[in-house]
């Protein structure tokens, strides 16, 4: 690192808390509940690329939360011919952001790279998440307590890569740019928008797909311990 590190900013879905491993669970839960007689798998094969096309229209202010919860799924019930009222959509919409927190799993070397991380740095979240789920994710999954401040895209105002939700997160942290970093999956919404900020990043990269050169990434969370 350049300068010395005191503050460690963390992304949550897909970098600590494994979305795909528990949204599967969460569709399982109400497809079951509910009588939808999906293949899950297949459901899940489309779903996953859909919502994060999503998410990126999301992030780009092109799309409402509202707007997020419901096209993700009806263009993939569309997607797979599987025919189903807009209403019976908005009810599943709702079960699904209520059972999703309610698991826990987490990254392999999640507890172990926070317990290293911990005596040594400040950490915090900063997540494009809206704030009571994401709140829930890290009580059930009981890590919110290795998080000295948790700023989300609500109560900033903007989301990642948007260069106020990090001056949002270091104003809440009480830390300064120049000795900060911020860890995440995403290229253009984590590390991107941290370094255009005037953060370091490094990218969890676990599907190791080819990025820039000049991008510092791991595979696994512990080899976060080679840089921090």
């Amino acid at each position: 690192m350049k300068t010395i590190i005191t503050d460690v900013f963390f992304d949550l879905d897909h970098t600590l808390w494994d979305f795909e491993k528990n949204s599967a669970l969460a569709f399982e839960t109400i497809f079951k509940n509910y009588q939808i007689e999906i293949d899950l798998d297949k459901f899940l094969k489309h779903y996953i690329p859909i919502n994060l096309k999503y998410w990126e229209m999301y992030r780009m202010e092109q799309i409402t939360q509202i707007q997020l919860r419901f096209g993700r799924l009806k263009d993939t019930f569309d997607l797979i011919a599987y025919e189903i009222e807009d209403e019976k959509i908005n009810l599943l919409s709702d079960k699904y952001i209520h059972y999703l927190p309610k698991y826990n799993h987490l990254f392999e070397g999640t507890i172990e790279i926070l317990e290293y991380l911990r005596p040594k740095y400040k950490l915090h979240i900063i997540t494009n998440g809206f704030a009571e789920i994401q709140n829930n994710k890290l009580n059930n999954a009981n890590i919110s307590h290795y998080f000295q401040t948790i700023t989300n895209s609500e109560m900033a105002g903007v989301k990642k890569p948007n260069p106020i939700i990090f001056e949002h997160a270091l104003d809440k942290a009480q830390a300064k740019k120049e000795s900060s970093i911020m860890i995440g999956d995403c290229l253009e919404a984590d590390i991107y928008g941290a370094i255009h900020s005037g953060f370091e990043a490094i990218l969890f990269n676990e599907h190791k797909k080819t990025i820039p050169e000049n991008i510092k990434q791991v595979h696994h969370l512990l080899q976060l311990k080679k840089h921090l």
